[in-house]
């Protein structure tokens, strides 16, 4: 692994909570994007200090989203840690040998044109984990 690449805390309000992380990390988002085959929105800050590492901010646009789901199950809050890596394929590859169960077996696209892949949390005490690869 590079490093860790983002946090992603799940909002219900996506402008609202630009104001409030705004504030909280002196920047204004680096980027604001919609990723249609996960029907959410993302807020993407890169603030100074974090050594590249990024917070993302994330809200459904539809009821039959899968983050909308968590939102009503859980509410707000820490939704993923993601991770870099340079061969995500290897890594599903790796981690499935060793009997991880994957929600992605095989990447799908993610914010800001990257490949993504999650890792179940019943695999991971209970931690959404994201690889991710450029």
């Amino acid at each position: 692994m590079d490093k860790i690449s983002h946090i992603g805390i799940v909002v219900a309000d996506l402008a609202e909570s630009i104001k409030i992380y705004s504030e909280i990390l002196g920047s204004r988002p680096a980027a604001i994007e919609e990723i249609p085959d996960q029907k959410v929105r993302v807020a993407i800050f890169r603030p100074a200090g974090l050594d590249g590492t990024a917070v993302e901010l994330i809200s459904p646009v539809s009821d039959d989203s899968p983050v909308s789901r968590y939102l009503k199950k859980r509410g707000e809050g820490l939704h993923h840690i993601s991770l870099t890596v340079p061969d995500l394929h290897g890594k599903i590859d790796s981690l499935k040998k060793n009997n991880f169960k994957m929600i992605d077996e095989i990447p799908r696209p993610g914010a800001e044109g990257k490949k993504i892949a999650f890792v179940h949390p019943s695999s991971t005490s209970g931690v959404l984990i994201e690889f991710e690869q450029d």
